[in-house]
């Protein structure tokens, strides 16, 4: 089988592991790397064994596929640029800076007939894919993300930096319409909101409470999901699961029931390789993303609306 040839635009915090996972893939022919800082593509280029280039347009006509790790505020210009060229995007989150321009790259790769998925992380994280099937009727989803200020760029506010990737789980778990939102948040160290905490409802019945933060003491990333006779805890970092049942009293069914469960077994993998892998896959069969445009672009809409929110709130203060 041929190698998918791929490029990756942007190589800082993110992009410098997109360039590494791409070099180790089998199916993957590294072409190139480019950034705005030259001199940061020259190395990131070197211990990739691939080639730096000066404008994320000299990649197109080279490669089959990119994934655009570049600052959010461009990702729509660089997206649109590969996708009229007819090559398939991996787009970091939060996809675009507006909806509208999610919704114009979505609807471009119809166009075009190009694969185009947003890069979610978490949705590929080995415990993550088995709560997915544990999952059936959320009722109540408790989720905390939270992290010391971060020693990259924050281009972006908490909301569409680390909460995006809960909301993102959430959609795809709860699979029904958002009825209301109610969310805080404020700027502590950045001029952004830095700590934000939202509660979403949703048409089915279910209610998310989520909290991001990036100024905390200690790093958090955990998920609990409560259903009619299921409780499940997962802990993002260490990709684990823990699932409990409620089972009826054998010996006395109508005394208080019984609990069962534990540890759920997951085969772990690093996230990121299995997103690229999948990614490569999709390119080679034309298949759906798991994450396409059309559920970053739904994630990205649920936070702008956490952020109106958040803005309404504070200047009722």
């Amino acid at each position: 089988m041929n190698k998918i040839k791929v490029g990756v635009v942007g190589v800082g915090y993110l992009g410098r592991h997109h360039a590494r996972i791409y070099s180790e893939l089998p199916v993957a022919e590294l072409v190139g790397v480019c950034d705005v800082n030259a001199e940061q593509a020259r190395e990131i280029a070197k211990s990739a064994k691939t080639v730096p280039f000066a404008s994320h347009k000299d990649l197109i006509g080279k490669v089959q596929a990119v994934s655009i790790a570049a600052p959010t505020v461009h990702h729509y210009s660089i997206a649109k640029d590969f996708l009229s060229a007819g090559i398939d995007v991996l787009l970091e989150k939060p996809m675009t800076v507006t909806v509208s321009e999610a919704d114009e790259l979505v609807g471009l790769a119809a166009e075009k007939s190009c694969i185009l998925q947003i890069g979610h992380l978490e949705r590929f994280n080995a415990a993550v894919l088995k709560m997915v099937e544990l999952a059936t009727t959320p009722k109540f989803i408790e989720c905390n993300r939270l992290s010391p200020f971060p020693d990259r760029s924050t281009d972006v506010d908490v909301v569409l930096d680390l909460m995006i990737h809960d909301i993102d789980i959430i959609l795809s778990l709860v699979g029904s319409p958002v009825k209301n939102i109610h969310a805080v948040g404020i700027p502590v160290i950045s001029k952004n909101v830095d700590i934000a905490n939202a509660r979403i409802e949703f048409d089915s019945g279910c209610i998310a409470n989520v909290t991001s933060s990036r100024i905390s003491m200690k790093k958090e990333r955990k998920i609990r999901l409560f259903q009619p006779d299921t409780y499940i805890s997962l802990n993002y970092q260490d990709q684990e699961i823990y699932a409990y049942h409620r089972i009826p009293n054998k010996k006395d069914p109508e005394g208080r029931p019984d609990i069962i469960g534990g540890k759920v077994k997951v085969k772990k993998d690093e996230p990121l390789k299995a997103e690229l892998a999948a990614f490569l896959e999709c390119v080679s069969l034309r298949r759906k993303p798991l994450v396409s445009g059309v559920e970053g672009r739904e994630a990205l809409k649920v936070a702008m609306l956490v952020q109106e929110e958040i803005r309404s709130h504070t200047l009722q203060l």
